[in-house]
């Protein structure tokens, strides 16, 4: 599915166009700055049960993102696929990829602040529930682990094969809802050891947290097409998602 061509900007009144995969869809502009960023909102055709932000893998809103958003909204929630890169971002490559991820995960307040716009631009949205869960695939699982740690107002974090490091300074002491992670045991960017320390992070702060772990299931395990691609991790982790939140929700 393409973005549609209405621009919407936060805060108006949505024009919304009938989607085939959901009941409806529409574009979402937000700025931080001079940067302008655009999202992808899905919405279910009925009254939908809570909002859920998706925060893109590396290389940016794509057809993953907009996919997993259709189908959140087919299973009853406004699903937002949100931007942290920008509208205007190069992204043609690996160079990019890590021009763009590095950028944000050496300024975390840049970081925390474009996470907070996306959630802010969706908040203000017509006929949105305002309770949210953030959830992120890769560089967006380290998303939703650096929205908790910011303490941000959610219902609920979720990563998917995201970074596990908690950086220097850093620790979960203002989160307070619940963190699902959802990880591959044979993933080469986030191992073991790293689960096990955001383990012990959450315990010592009192955070209520799960994780699931696919037993060889490696680091893009939710992206098919991609040398990492598991079709049974990838259909586990999403009904872990789907339980997550009946919970929250």
């Amino acid at each position: 599915m393409q973005f549609v061509t209405a621009t919407v900007f936060a805060g108006a009144s949505a024009a919304l166009v009938m989607s085939a995969q959901t009941g409806w869809a529409q574009p979402l502009e937000y700025s931080v700055g001079d940067i302008v960023f655009e999202g992808y909102v899905a919405r279910p055709e009925g009254t939908p049960r809570g909002t859920v932000l998706i925060v893109h893998d590396w290389d940016g809103v794509n057809d993953h993102e907009i996919a997993r958003a259709d189908a959140l909204a087919q299973s009853g929630y406004v699903a937002v696929a949100v931007d942290l890169f920008g509208r205007d971002a190069v992204l043609d490559g690996f160079d990019d990829y890590r021009r763009e991820t590095g950028a944000l995960y050496a300024d975390r307040d840049a970081f925390r602040a474009r996470i907070a716009a996306a959630a802010d631009a969706v908040s203000q949205l017509d006929n949105t529930p305002a309770q949210m869960v953030i959830t992120g695939y890769c560089f967006g699982g380290a998303a939703a682990l650096e929205a908790a740690r910011a303490g941000m107002a959610m219902a609920g974090f979720v990563s998917f094969h995201g970074g596990l490091d908690t950086p220097d300074g850093q620790d979960y002491s203002a989160t307070d809802a619940p963190v699902l992670v959802l990880h591959g045991s044979a993933d080469p960017v986030s191992g073991m050891a790293d689960l096990a320390r955001l383990m012990d992070a959450l315990q010592e702060a009192d955070v209520p947290h799960e994780a699931q772990i696919f037993g060889g299931a490696r680091h893009s395990f939710t992206v098919e097409g991609s040398n990492d691609w598991d079709a049974d991790a990838n259909e586990k982790a999403h009904a872990a998602l789907a339980r997550f939140l009946d919970q929250i929700f």
